[in-house]
């Protein structure tokens, strides 16, 4: 009995190294916040992983994809259930990660005879004005980072996952030096963004490409994924769909400069 505790620990090691191997490879999920709204940015190759949740809500993810399928439809009966009991403006995503989701990944990852989920998820939700748009990262284990997690703490205008710990910090790199003005320049910056992210997933890649070698290296990633891009739109009436994919247009317009 008293080898218990310590194999517990070994499992979860080993479950959590298997889940980082498993997830090494995921496309970088970008989120910037801007004034006309929240733009969600991802490449992929044959599924989609950006979807709408609620009116004001959207969600990114990364990993298996009926892992993925399981989460997003758990989002949607939460917000749901939740607009049906009190009202669509009462639909809180930091009470829906913080109270639902957050509990459900860490008690997955800790039961280790059963299986964890093989993700990670990016939700966004768009304010009444940019100082309170809320971006919530959530890991398989229940782990949980908001842009703004109260007093004190700096607020950042994006959010972002990536498949490795430095993916994401090199993501995070470029977002934060960002200056943001329209659709145009979110989607140039998202896109950099994503190539520096996916750059830094191989492990001969240890410093940061200097701005030529990103753009040659998302023109050769262009051949292999496809673009996915939605914005949340800010402002209108109650019942406006914010959740619009942005126009092939605006995409091409941007595509352009790294084929």
């Amino acid at each position: 009995m008293i080898d218990e505790p310590y194999r517990w620990v070994e499992a979860i090691s080993n479950r959590r190294e298997y889940i980082e191997n498993e997830l090494a490879t995921g496309s970088p999920t970008i989120g910037l916040s801007f004034s006309a709204g929240i733009l969600l940015l991802t490449f992929g190759r044959d599924r989609r992983k950006i979807f709408e949740i609620y009116d004001r809500i959207a969600m990114g993810a990364i990993g298996h994809p009926g892992d993925i399928e399981r989460l997003r439809m758990m989002a949607i009966e939460l917000a749901g259930t939740e607009g049906f009991t009190r009202s669509a403006a009462d639909v809180s995503l930091r009470r829906m990660a913080t109270y639902s989701f957050s509990p459900a990944l860490k008690q997955a990852f800790e039961q280790i005879y059963g299986a964890p989920y093989l993700a990670r998820i990016l939700f966004a939700e768009v304010g009444t004005s940019q100082e309170s748009d809320l971006f919530v990262r959530l890991d398989y284990d229940g782990a949980m980072h908001a842009n703004s997690m109260g007093a004190g703490k700096t607020r950042e205008n994006f959010g972002a996952i990536a498949g490795t710990r430095r993916g994401l910090e090199r993501v995070e790199s470029v977002l934060t030096r960002a200056k943001i003005s329209n659709l145009r320049s979110a989607l140039e910056t998202a896109i950099r963004a994503w190539g520096s992210g996916l750059y830094a997933a191989s492990e001969d890649h240890v410093d940061a490409p200097e701005e030529s070698v990103l753009n040659e290296f998302v023109k050769s990633r262009l051949e292999e994924y496809t673009i996915e891009a939605a914005l949340l739109e800010r402002g209108g009436t109650a019942s406006r769909v914010a959740f619009v994919e942005v126009r092939e247009s605006d995409l091409e317009a941007v595509l352009s400069k790294f084929r």
